[in-house]
């Protein structure tokens, strides 16, 4: 597929973006916005960065790969003409390197006033921690969200890098893009969205407080409602070594639970049955396989749903159904989400090289002199 404007289908179509490449929750964000249509021109620099992945990188679907050089004048040029007729820019470096550039938000602003300038950090562009280098682990242990993860009570389990980066991180950076987006066409003004991980991961948080602020938080690991304290939300492995996931909470569902799984368990209203309970799911999980159990709750209330490794995931009948992972290329990865009635949003250009469109994608957005660009090292096409 070639590069033009215009050939996104979803919700954003017309929505021009231009993206300063940068590693994980940046990325992801800009491949949300390409998913729903928006134009996104993504800038990388020549040959790529430290973790460029290349053409199996699935957030770096959806928009052209230009490569300039922003140590290089008319780079920066560039990048403000591009920026000139952008609605929304995208950057994830440390505070106050984008502005050395050239390329800070009152620069920006003064080329288009409607810009959104959206900032994608760990730790926000202000506060004692701002220039300091951290990672999705870092920026959840600070945020109160890290302390309570995992059924361990002796130590805290992360999440590999899903509740920072993407939770926390490019999930909020795209409300806040969209949510400025909507307000500059009613304003005619655009603005600076700020989009910290710590700031997004205490926020998606948010019902850890309700339970603190109640009395059903301990602070202790596995003591909790939906932390494995109670039998009925919890992890049991199966007689092949797989395991089931159980979060049968309300009364009905665990009634429904109780139905089908064959042995007779006490009231679970009685604090001093839960023990007991435990172990008599423990025992009985283990005397069936994963599949097995699958065939006596499939399609049931019982909140039972089997734990499946990420390479079986697209080929569980619920997902496959609903077509949630979709492959191109050779490439197994997650369709556009979330999903509209009119726009259906589709996949647009396969990931790209570093400056695999330099030129195209250039010339689409209205630069005049690649030649000249690329022949002087401010670009280059690879």
């Amino acid at each position: 597929m070639t590069y033009e404007l215009g050939q996104g289908t979803g919700p954003l179509r017309g929505v021009r973006v231009v993206e300063v490449a940068g590693i994980g929750p940046g990325p992801h964000a800009c491949m949300i916005l390409a998913d729903l249509g928006a134009d996104v021109i993504r800038i990388d620099r020549p040959g790529g960065g430290m973790f460029a992945m290349g053409a199996k990188d699935v957030m770096a679907r959806g928009r052209p790969s230009v490569a300039l050089d922003l140590k290089h004048p008319d780079a920066v040029a560039t990048v403000l003409d591009l920026v000139e007729q952008a609605d929304v820019l995208v950057e994830g470096m440390r505070p106050g390197a984008i502005e050395r550039l050239g390329l800070g938000p009152d620069t920006c602003h003064a080329r288009n006033p409607r810009l959104v300038f959206a900032r994608m950090t760990g730790w926000g562009q202000d506060g004692p921690w701002s220039g300091a280098a951290g990672h999705d682990m870092n920026y959840v242990a600070v945020s109160g969200a890290l302390h309570g993860l995992g059924q361990d009570r002796d130590r805290p389990h992360f999440p590999s890098n899903l509740l920072g980066d993407f939770g926390g991180g490019s999930t909020y950076l795209v409300i806040g893009v969209l949510a400025a987006l909507l307000e500059a066409r009613a304003s005619g003004r655009g603005q600076v969205v700020d989009a910290a991980i710590v700031d997004g991961t205490a926020h998606l948080n948010a019902m850890a407080s309700t339970f603190a602020a109640i009395g059903l938080a301990t602070g202790t690991r596995r003591s909790g409602l939906l932390d494995g304290g109670t039998p009925w939300y919890d992890l049991y492995e199966t007689a092949d070594g797989r395991h089931v996931s159980v979060g049968a909470l309300e009364p009905q569902f665990w009634a429904a639970l109780v139905e089908r799984i064959g042995v007779d368990l006490p009231d679970r209203d009685d604090p001093a049955n839960h023990a007991e309970i435990r172990d008599a799911l423990t025992r009985r999980f283990k005397e069936r396989t994963q599949a097995e159990w699958c065939e006596v709750f499939d399609g049931t209330d019982a909140c039972v749903a089997p734990v499946v490794p990420l390479s079986e995931a697209p080929a569980h009948p619920h997902l496959a159904a609903r077509g949630t992972f979709v492959e191109r290329d050779g490439v197994t990865q997650p369709a556009p989400a979330p999903r509209f009635s009119r726009t259906a949003p589709t996949l647009g250009l396969a990931p790209a090289l570093p400056g695999q469109h330099t030129r195209e994608a250039l010339e689409a957005w209205g630069v005049r002199d690649v030649d000249r660009l690329l022949a002087d090292g401010a670009a280059a096409q690879a």
